[in-house]
């Protein structure tokens, strides 16, 4: 029996089955202990040893290098401040539980900051307007999208659906704060509009970094200490949030060099998809780089080496352990060609002179209609455009008007214009629904610009949906409402659907069933229900009815004026308002004085002139010494974290302080140009230095003819330096007619044409000018030689680009590309780089051509009532002026070119006030700053603060 059992036994083990069934029990037993261990007995201790292997890398940017003038004056620089950062690295088990919790603590923050009178960020893209609605804070359409396609994750534009690129700023609202999967859990009906976009202002700026939850993210940055105690003590119960020293970019004097500098603010996807490989390994999504003008052209001398430190992140990505750090290294420094103090005083005076016209040209009329001017030197600056600017320059805020601490002023015309808008509304409905409404070219001024408004602004531009792709351009009736003929809107826009020219997929949410095809009196009320919705809440649509309640009195002057004091634009001054409340002060008087002070300045009103630009060169190396563009703006606001709702601003006003003046805003030259026609002339024997040409104040060899400036009077027998001097309009068109005479003795436009191009480029007028910053392309004439002589024509050119082509009369024939940038400078005062303009001579022209033109220049000067300090002085300066037309409906710009000494020119320049009515003006402002240049006069004498006193009357040019 033994042996059997002992044999079967024998026999089961030599069975490969059973063995491996053993092995295999064996080592599930051990695996099963091992696991035991692992989980049960040190499981805690190892959950702790995985969280601290995962090491990451925190870079650190380098300071960012100063930017100074050429002579060592710091005009961008760095400056430590405490900052409010949070780290998103809690735990939560669910997205609402982490929704709820970074909700509640992002508020506590808001509440802490804001109770020291500081402020959270507030870069994100959506602003809050008058009307307390939201809407994109940039105007540009591809701008937008970007946005909308950041919003979504989407790395191109071309990945957005059409419901996405169709969301409104309240869309993508309602989409940060309910989304189920990205949403950010916000109780849009329990907070106010302002908490909301607080609250996804910073969730959005923590999404940005949802990646890298170990880098912090920035609520609020240069708080005060109080803040930073605040935040200090409730540190325990904010999870993730720390107090963090920052460096945060400053500028000097900031509206003087806004445009030439630029700002600086973090990078943004498209900038980063930009890239090139090697660059996007030097750059971080979280960076801060330079955005515009040179902090954005030398981004990478700036930019310094990034250090970087090392640590271990647990699982969520909170830190737990620093083991290393590597130091950035600081930026370079950046030295310009930009003398300051010449930069402010050109600006300055500038300034002081654009406000002296507008005191000149204002009368106290309410409604002016400027389309029936003849003559554009008799348009005038009405009073009731001033006032008007106040709301649609956004001076004073309307949204204030009807809030609860509103003062008298206030409430009085909130009360006006509630009443008014009621009826406007009333009246639009009905006319909208009336098929035999009034016709367009019937209707008054008002109606008008309304419905001019709905149609072209609402629903073409802004909403898109009247197509404009889709119109005919050529259909009669199309051309009938576009002329302003015998149409109603209501026939017009019925007919717009009956032609497919309306989008109805941008109307859904207006058509009764929501269906996709509907019939054209579905669309048209779908429309109508629209158009009454949008005026609601339309902000441009109130500034629309606020101007025409100013243009009737209804909205009086006085109340306008005492709103700036209520709201604090002006330092309260409470004579003064009760003399305004009383009548005892004019309100008209009361805006005179304000401009005279300029309390309030032309950039603010943003009338015509409200604008101008200088550059001054060295015409021994092509430096620039001063590149003004006048309105400036504060790029501190823009800098760093950016102030959206001051973009946003910026980008609304009608003066355009973002728009450089003096790189971008292109003219006709006027008789600026004609030195330069002097030496195409001469230099082709088109004439020579004894060519008399008779004025009498008419040129007929081509039809129409062209009256010179002078005109009913003349100027009688003129050669090259007195049609310079005297800026002879025949001398020059009789030059640009001879340019053009063939071999056969027949006048051809097109060959003088050629002539003058080709000299208009060897002086730089066929390219941009060389300066780093952004510019304008020229357009040299390519119509009429004899007007284009006179620097009439199509020429069109940037201040910039005349200064150039001036800068090389001045030497007599060097053509440099003008420069900005001076030199580049380690920390330790090393030189890295030294710029150079570049340069080239304009051969073949004699030195007895250069003499006639600028004894023609100096001739100007010496002839002129503007220039009595100069002509004392014993400098010789040699000068031209110019006029450039813009139609009888809008003042003429005023242009200056000149250098000095004329004999060895040290300084050069170009100058335009656009809309200055006369080059009188513009020579004004070329003479004080000579004055102040060469110390002729006390500078305390040349700005002094207050509006200029223009000459009375004007010479031609």
């Amino acid at each position: 029996m033994w042996d059997r059992i002992k044999s079967t036994i024998v026999e089961l083990f030599q069975r490969r089955l059973l063995v491996m069934i053993i092995v295999f029990c064996i080592l599930f037993t051990v695996l099963a202990g091992r696991c035991f261990q692992l989980q049960i007995v040190d499981g805690q201790s190892y959950l702790d040893d995985y969280r601290l292997q995962i090491q990451k890398t925190r870079t650190i940017q380098g300071t960012r290098g100063n930017i100074y003038d050429r002579n060592g004056k710091l005009l961008a620089y760095n400056e430590l401040a405490y900052s409010v950062t949070i780290e998103d690295n809690g735990e939560y088990d669910t997205i609402a539980e982490k929704n709820k919790e970074l909700n509640k603590e992002i508020s506590q923050i808001i509440e802490i900051v804001e109770s020291n009178g500081d402020s959270v960020i507030s870069d994100f893209s959506i602003v809050l307007d008058a009307n307390n609605e939201y809407q994109f804070s940039m105007t540009n359409e591809t701008q937008r999208l970007r946005f909308v396609a950041d919003v979504f994750g989407e790395q191109k534009i071309d990945g957005l659906d059409e419901e996405q690129q169709n969301m409104s700023a309240a869309d993508i609202i309602d989409y940060l704060c309910t989304d189920e999967t990205y949403g950010y859990g916000i109780d849009q009906d329990e907070l106010e509009k302002s908490e909301v976009l607080k609250l996804v202002n910073i969730r959005y700026a923590i999404s940005l970094n949802s990646f890298q939850k170990y880098i912090p993210t920035t609520v609020a940055e240069d708080v005060s200490e109080e803040t930073v105690a605040g935040i200090m003590e409730h540190m325990d119960e904010l999870q993730g949030v720390d107090i963090a020293e920052e460096s945060l970019r400053k500028y000097t004097d900031s509206k003087y060099f806004a445009n030439i500098i630029g700002y600086t603010g973090q990078i943004s996807q498209e900038e980063y998809n930009a890239l090139s490989d090697e660059e996007k390994e030097q750059y971080d999504l979280t960076d801060t780089v330079g955005k515009s003008g040179l902090e954005q052209v030398l981004d990478s001398t700036l930019q310094g080496e990034k250090g970087e430190v090392k640590l271990y992140v647990n699982s969520v990505g909170r830190v737990t352990e620093t083991v290393g750090e590597t130091e950035p290294k600081a930026g370079d420094n950046v030295y310009l060609t930009i003398d300051a103090d010449l930069q402010k005083a050109a600006y300055d005076i500038l300034e002081q002179e654009i406000a002296g016209i507008l005191l000149a040209k204002m009368q106290d009329i309410l409604d002016y209609d400027r389309s029936g001017t003849e003559d554009a030197a008799d348009v005038i600056v009405a009073s009731g455009d001033a006032y008007n600017a106040f709301i649609s320059n956004d001076i004073v805020d309307m949204s204030r008007f009807s809030a609860e601490d509103a003062g008298s002023a206030e409430k009085s015309v909130y009360s006006k214009f509630s009443s008014y808008k009621e009826q406007v509304i009333g009246q639009l409905t009905s006319i909208l629904q009336d098929g035999n409404s009034t016709v367009y070219s019937n209707l008054s001024k008002e109606w008008k610009a309304y419905l001019t408004y709905l149609v072209s602004d609402v629903l073409t531009d802004s909403a898109g949906i009247i197509d404009s792709d889709a119109i005919d351009t050529d259909d009669e009736t199309y051309s009938e409402w576009i002329s302003g003929g015998d149409i109603n809107i209501y026939t017009y826009l019925n007919y717009a659907i009956s032609q497919n020219w309306v989008d109805s997929s941008k109307l859904q949410d207006y058509l009764e069933s929501g269906e996709k095809y509907s019939d054209s009196s579905e669309i048209y009320n779908a429309i109508v229900t629209y158009l009454t919705d949008r005026v609601q809440t339309d902000t441009s649509f109130d500034k629309l009815i606020y101007q025409y309640m100013i243009k009737a009195g209804t909205v009086t002057g006085s109340e306008l004026c005492r709103i700036i004091y209520e709201q604090g634009v002006l330092e309260w001054d409470e004579t003064q308002y009760n003399n305004l409340a009383s009548g005892a002060t004019g309100a008209y008087d009361f805006l005179r004085s304000k401009i005279q002070s300029l309390e309030i300045t032309p950039g603010q009103l943003g009338l015509e002139p409200c604008s101008g630009s200088v550059v001054i060169t060295d015409p021994d190396n092509g430096d620039v010494l001063a590149c003004v563009s006048y309105p400036g703006y504060d790029n501190n606001r823009l800098a760093n974290t950016m102030d959206s709702a001051y973009f946003n601003e910026l980008n609304t006003n009608s003066s355009l302080p973002l728009y450089n003046r003096a790189t971008q805003e292109t003219t006709a030259p006027g008789s600026t140009y004609k030195p330069l026609s002097a030496v195409a002339g001469l230099t082709e024997g088109a004439v020579t230095l004894d060519t008399a040409v008779y004025c009498d104040g008419v040129y007929d060899n081509i039809s129409p003819s062209v009256r010179c400036w002078i005109y009913p009077s003349s100027h009688g027998t003129m050669d090259v330096v007195s049609g310079i001097t005297n800026s002879c309009n025949e001398y020059f068109n009789n030059l640009g007619y001879q340019l053009g005479i063939q071999e056969d003795g027949t006048y051809s436009s097109d060959v003088g044409l050629e002539k003058l191009k080709k000299y208009a480029e060897m002086f730089g007028l066929g390219e941009t000018s060389g300066l780093e910053i952004p510019e304008t392309d020229p357009q040299i004439s390519t119509e009429d030689s004899v007007r284009s002589a006179m620097g009439q024509g199509n020429n069109n050119f940037t201040t910039s680009q005349l200064a150039r082509y001036i800068t090389a009369v001045a030497n007599q024939g060097t053509l440099y590309e003008l420069t900005l940038l001076d030199r580049v400078e380690k920390v330790d005062g090393t030189v890295e780089k030294e710029y150079e303009a570049k340069s080239q001579k304009i051969e073949g022209i004699s030195s007895t051509t250069w003499n006639a033109v600028n004894a023609g220049m100096q001739g100007v000067v010496q002839n002129s009532s503007v220039f009595p300090e100069i002509n004392a002085s014993g400098i010789s300066v040699s000068g031209k002026t110019g006029t450039a037309q813009q139609s009888n409906e809008h003042a003429d710009h005023g242009l200056f070119v000149a250098f000095a000494p004329s004999e060895s020119p040290e300084i050069a320049m170009a100058l335009r006030i656009a809309n200055g009515y006369s080059s009188t003006y513009a020579s004004e402002v070329g003479s004080a700053i000579l004055q102040y240049y060469y110390q002729i006069t006390d500078s305390s004498e040349l700005i002094t603060g207050q509006a200029a006193e223009i000459a009375a009357t004007t010479h031609g040019d």
